[in-house]
């Protein structure tokens, strides 16, 4: 009988460790779960108006017929995919700009801050501006802070520099942009960052613009409502990239 007892106490206890377990493996699945790009991004991804679309293991590239200026590195946000960016890539490549969206393990730009060099080895002959999106642009500058002459210039969208990507020592330009109803960015970090970028970063503001519409993915836990439309936000951040790569050095 004690036998029996000890026999059915200690399947009970593998039981309990078991569901501890798969509740765990969810719950970080959960958390894991990427945002996926929206129909927008979908059709942005088509190679059309000039610019053609490729992807690779590492990239996805997009290339205007002409080059009329200097290429763009992008890091995404946080557990957001890279084709979630491509209305915005195409915007900018539309202008002439290359335009190349970095793809990062688990979808996370803090796994692989180094993802900018390979696409810098392939291409040469051009030069570059680095930045991304939320933990992307934190991730960026990092990269462009350990790598300043490989770069013209960083941009923040929805983002900042800390100490380890501070950029105040380095002659590189920066862009900081950021929307008025943005309620997930971290307001004291953002305001810290500002002493680690160059007195003469320039810093644009998208009244009604929130912090998921740089991309297209849907809304975004924690995020304001924004009052623009998500294409209207791209439009904007597109003009403020376009005028800033075409005052670069």
């Amino acid at each position: 009988m004690n036998l029996l007892k000890k026999r059915i106490t200690k399947r009970r206890i593998l039981t309990g460790l078991l569901v501890v377990l798969v509740v765990a493996a969810l719950g970080v699945w959960k958390y894991l779960t990427p945002y996926a790009p929206e129909p927008a991004a979908e059709t942005a991804l088509i190679s059309s108006g000039g610019v053609t679309v490729e992807e690779n293991d590492n990239w996805i590239s997009f290339e205007p017929s002409a080059i009329l200026g200097t290429s763009v590195i992008f890091y995404p946000g946080g557990l957001v995919k890279p084709e979630a960016y491509a209305p915005l890539a195409k915007k900018i490549a539309s202008a002439g700009h290359p335009f190349y969206i970095a793809k990062m393990p688990l979808n996370l730009a803090v796994i692989d801050g180094d993802a900018a060099g390979d696409i810098i080895r392939v291409h040469p002959r051009q030069t570059f501006v680095i930045g991304g999106h939320s933990l992307g642009g934190v991730m960026a500058s990092r990269y462009a802070a350990e790598h300043p002459e490989d770069f013209e210039g960083v941009y923040f969208l929805a983002s900042y520099a800390d100490e380890k990507g501070s950029l105040k020592d380095t002659t590189l330009s920066v862009l900081s942009v950021l929307g008025t109803k943005d309620e997930v960015v971290d307001r004291d970090k953002y305001n810290e960052g500002r002493s680690y970028l160059p007195s003469n970063t320039v810093y644009t503001s998208i009244p009604g613009g929130n912090h998921g519409q740089f991309g297209s993915y849907g809304p975004q836990k924690g995020d304001g409502t924004p009052t623009i439309t998500e294409d209207e936000q791209q439009s904007s951040t597109a003009r403020a990239m376009l005028d800033w790569l075409g005052n670069l050095r």
